[in-house]
């Protein structure tokens, strides 16, 4: 009888890829550089490198034979993070060039490939 009336978000083509190193722009881990491991587009997330611990209780398994709490990053929302240019140690943005047919990703700033 009652639906969930909220509407999904659809996913926006998110500029960041896995492997970017990226600064935290917002929230308690502001100012950290770190490498994104995994980008979830469906959901506007990623997971970034020594970034949103969080501890999580496992059992024992085939792995873990004594099981117990471990830390692990937690994905973060993409408005929160920036791409990190190393070359120019600043933050910038990466925009889409067209050669022909191919489209590759450069920095804005200096207009160098990702």
């Amino acid at each position: 009888m009652f639906k969930n009336n909220r509407k999904k978000q659809s996913a926006k083509k998110m500029r960041i890829k896995k492997g970017d190193n990226v600064v935290v722009i917002a929230g308690k881990y502001k100012g950290v550089k770190g490498r994104v491991l995994k980008a979830i587009p469906k959901e506007n997330r990623v997971i970034v490198e020594k970034v949103n611990f969080i501890k999580k209780h496992t059992r024992p398994n085939q792995q873990n034979q004594q099981g117990g709490i471990v830390e692990k990053e937690a994905p973060i929302h993409v408005s929160n993070v920036k791409l990190y240019n190393d070359k120019i140690n600043d933050v910038t943005r990466a925009v889409f060039k067209e050669h022909g047919d191919s489209r590759t990703r450069v920095c804005k700033k200096t207009g160098d490939e990702i």
